[in-house]
């Protein structure tokens, strides 16, 4: 067994490259899409408001030197177009400074929108793109040897991911502890995904055995990625499959193909070499210049790890958090507690003015979320549908939404392009509402005799108003 071999691999460090080169370009068109109703200068949290109280050094960010929403538009397609080079193998092609600059360039850019996008982008996997990113720049292009000492950063990293995630189960809700936690989380979970009403049809034991399976490959197997190959492979590999179920069972973003590229790094030269018909170049170490940046990498890794492994040995972990504005070295975990049932905020709109006791009330679909119950829940990932996943938030606890949904309900009533474009379906398409309002429902998958009579995925019952009846000029009250 040579522990260093995998340092060296060529093909591991080609998927990863060529994989979070695709996920770049994904965030990236994420961003081009979706900011102006979000982060615009009329979006629902404007970024030129967010930049009068922001300095530079709390959010770093290109937009504090200009901000327009063309200037907005012109670096998120530039990033889209890099890393669709860069996922096309030109990057990898150039020079090795021009390589690593393309590399710094996409972090830059995305580090850039990240740290404006406010509740928008307070998501982990922000996080974890970027941090992986930022190593990416230092990986080398494709005639120079994968350093070693960045692959075992990228082994670091995937280990802080799932750790992390896996301590934060069990210190936090008890149903990780008693293996019951999947009798929910694939009903309650954000944004549940085409196969999730199967997953949580699933017999209770068998989701005990999920949950059991889970916690190993979280809190045992990750150290195994420190050990001699084809040990350190064969847990990555354990690690990738695992991702995959996720992938299957739900949506969320880029979190679990961030996971998987990681993964894949990791993965013994010679397993790759027999599943990939990819000769590898000749590769030769990089030049001076390029070692010496590297082990200052090396440096910064270590010094900034300080506070994360802090943070995993204390008694009251955080999630998915960053400990400098570069969002370097960060902590991560996911579902430290599980809701046991699902709540869903719907908007409706009617012409009538002022709506009586006989108004019809139409209703918004998004994307993503649940809302007609017979539409069955689609596949996203790894495109983040943003408002959809805030919209979850919003039915846990309201002042999720305290900065936002009331911008939200006004542009629904000028029926705003920008926000519409958000959303499924418009049911005003020729003219504005002149009222809107906001339900909550309980939500819960139809079992197989229902599904089978109706049709529908969901069954859903009224519980409150979430916001009563407003009109443009009107102030709503949760």
């Amino acid at each position: 067994m040579d522990w260093f071999a995998a340092g060296g691999s060529w093909l591991g460090r080609w998927l990863f490259t060529e994989g979070l080169a695709v996920l770049y370009a994904v965030a990236f068109v994420c961003a081009a899409n979706q900011f102006r109703a979000l982060l615009g200068t009329n979006g629902l949290l404007p970024i030129p408001r967010y930049l009068r109280g922001m300095r530079f050094r709390r959010a770093p960010s290109v937009f504090h030197l200009h901000y327009s929403d063309r200037f907005f538009a012109v670096v998120a397609w530039t990033g889209a177009g890099l890393a669709v080079l860069t996922a096309a193998g030109v990057t990898a092609r150039l020079p090795l400074a021009a390589c690593m600059l393309v590399w710094f360039a996409m972090w830059l850019l995305y580090l850039s929108i990240v740290n404006v996008g406010q509740t928008w982008y307070a998501f982990g996997w922000e996080s974890l793109l970027l941090e992986a990113g930022f190593l990416a720049t230092f990986l080398g292009n494709s005639t120079t040897e994968a350093p070693l000492a960045v692959m075992i950063a990228l082994r670091w990293l995937l280990f802080r991911l799932e750790f992390g995630a896996g301590l934060i189960k069990m210190r936090g809700d008890r149903c990780w502890r008693n293996l019951t936690c999947l009798y929910y989380h694939h009903e309650t979970q954000p944004m549940p995904g085409p196969l999730s009403w199967y997953f949580h049809h699933l017999p209770k034991p068998l989701h005990r055995i999920e949950a059991a399976g889970n916690h190993v490959t979280q809190l045992v197997v990750p150290f195994l990625l420190f050990a001699p190959q084809p040990i350190a492979g064969a847990a990555a590999g354990l690690m990738v499959v695992t991702q995959l179920w996720l992938v299957a069972s739900g949506n969320f973003s880029w979190l679990n193909w961030v996971a998987i590229v990681l993964g894949l790094s990791v993965l013994p030269e010679s397993f790759l070499e027999r599943v990939l018909p990819i000769a590898p170049p000749a590769t030769a170490p990089g030049p001076v210049a390029f070692a010496v940046l590297v082990a200052a990498v090396t440096v910064l890794v270590v010094v900034l790890s300080y506070w994360p492994v802090r943070n995993l040995l204390g008694h009251r972990q955080m999630m998915n958090a960053s400990f400098n504005r570069w969002h370097l070295v960060n902590t991560y975990g996911a579902f430290g507690s599980v809701t046991r049932v699902r709540m869903e905020v719907v908007l409706e709109g009617t012409t009538d003015a002022p709506p009586g006791p006989t108004s019809q009330w139409r209703e918004y679909e998004f994307k993503g979320k649940p809302g007609d119950p017979g539409r069955r829940p689609r596949q996203f990932a790894p495109y983040h549908l943003r408002l959809d996943w805030l919209m979850w938030f919003a039915a846990i606890s309201p002042s999720y939404a305290d900065t936002w949904f009331l911008a939200l309900m006004g542009k629904l009533l000028e029926n705003d392009r920008a926000t519409l474009k958000l959303l499924r379906h418009n049911p005003f398409r020729e003219a504005p509402p002149t009222f809107v309002r906001a339900r909550l429902y309980e939500y819960h998958f139809t079992d197989r005799r229902g599904r089978r009579a109706t049709g529908a995925w969901w069954d859903r019952e009224l519980v409150s108003e979430f916001l009563r009846p407003v009109t443009l000029g009107g102030a709503g009250r949760r």
